[in-house]
């Protein structure tokens, strides 16, 4: 029995140094594979971070792009809605004795004739008449085009018209108040401008634009001098210009133009279009403002202007003379006299 126990021991005592050894030997791989776990949570920290880093940068990135795709849609839509038309209301026309330009100053309305000045009050009563606005000239001139006021003063364009030719073409200054003469400036004649239809003071950028109705390359710009010295300054390609250009008015940082465009014989209509100003650029769209289809009868469109206390356009127009060549020839049926009206459009 005693031998039988000492087996037994034996025996008890390798199982468990066998057990501690398998034991032993067990927990050695698991030590050996702590490196490769903590190095494969590493790469999976990194991984993640840079995951997120690059997700923070896609989304930062899609948040700039969308901002400024905002601002450029906010830009677009500010610039779509200053360039786009204003709505125009037919309130009035007035018969006056001008044919050729209109313009508006301190509750005065300004007509020319082709040889004439005349004031009307608010009402469009009229006050007084220049016949002989050529007195104090050098060059011979007969013929004034639309045109502007700018504190006191009357800005015109004038020049020798006969047939569609013009000379001696001119900026001429008269006081507002007695309608006489006051001042002169010479075009230059390197400008390539052949006819001066129509005149307007640009005090935001200190300058006076004339415009042509000459059918050649002339009437396809618009030419800029110095307020002050009346030097010349440039000229401006209209793109896509409209035909036979009557008038000129700086407004708000557009230069609104009226032009004869429309057969009175086929009762088309005559349109004013407008040039946002921009003197980094050497050629300006062309936008159509209003087409003149409201008029008493289809003719021939002149100067415009705006009276600012009433908030309307105005646009002189002339009916009932057969135009040749820039000139009235003849009548049509039922006239014996050309009728001359400034229609008065309320703008909201």
């Amino acid at each position: 029995m005693r031998k039988r126990s000492m087996s037994i021991i034996i025996i008890s005592a390798l199982s468990v140094s066998l057990m501690l050894g398998l034991s032993a030997c067990g927990t050695k791989p698991a030590a050996e594979s702590a490196p490769a776990d903590s190095a494969a949570a590493d790469n999976t920290a990194v991984e993640s971070s840079v995951d997120d880093s690059a997700a923070v940068d896609d989304t930062a990135a899609d948040s700039s792009a969308d901002d400024i795709a905002a601002v450029d849609d906010a830009a677009a839509d500010s610039t779509a809605a200053d360039s786009a038309p204003a709505a125009y209301t037919l309130e009035s026309s007035h018969e006056v004795d001008g044919r050729q330009g209109i313009a508006w100053e301190n509750g005065l309305y300004y007509v020319s004739g082709s040889t004439t000045l005349s004031v009307y009050d608010a009402d469009w009563n009229r006050i007084k008449t220049e016949t002989e606005p050529f007195g104090a000239f050098d060059a011979e001139v007969n013929h004034i085009g639309d045109i502007d006021v700018y504190n006191g003063e009357i800005y015109a364009g004038v020049e020798y018209f006969m047939d569609g030719e013009a000379s001696n073409i001119q900026m001429a200054v008269y006081d507002a108040e007695t309608l006489q003469l006051t001042r002169t400036y010479m075009f230059d004649p390197e400008s390539g401008q052949t006819e001066v239809s129509g005149m307007t003071v640009d005090p935001d950028h200190g300058s006076m634009w004339m415009c042509s109705w000459a059918m050649d390359d002339s009437g396809s710009y618009l030419y800029r001098y110095d307020l002050e010295s009346g030097a010349y300054l440039g000229k401006v390609r209209m793109e896509i210009p409209p035909q036979l250009i009557q008038g000129i008015k700086y407004y708000e940082g557009w230069l609104y133009i009226t032009a004869d465009d429309g057969d009175a014989d086929d009762d088309a209509p005559d349109h004013v279009y407008k040039c946002q100003v921009d003197l980094s650029l050497d050629q300006y769209p062309v936008l159509t403002e209003k087409t003149l289809d409201d008029v008493t009868r289809q003719g021939e469109i002149e100067g415009l202007s705006f009276d600012t206390d009433k908030n309307q356009l105005l646009v002189c127009y002339n009916r009932g003379a057969i135009i040749v060549k820039g000139m009235p020839k003849g009548f049509y049926e039922g006239y014996d006299a050309e009728i001359h009206e400034v229609f008065a459009y309320d703008m909201q």
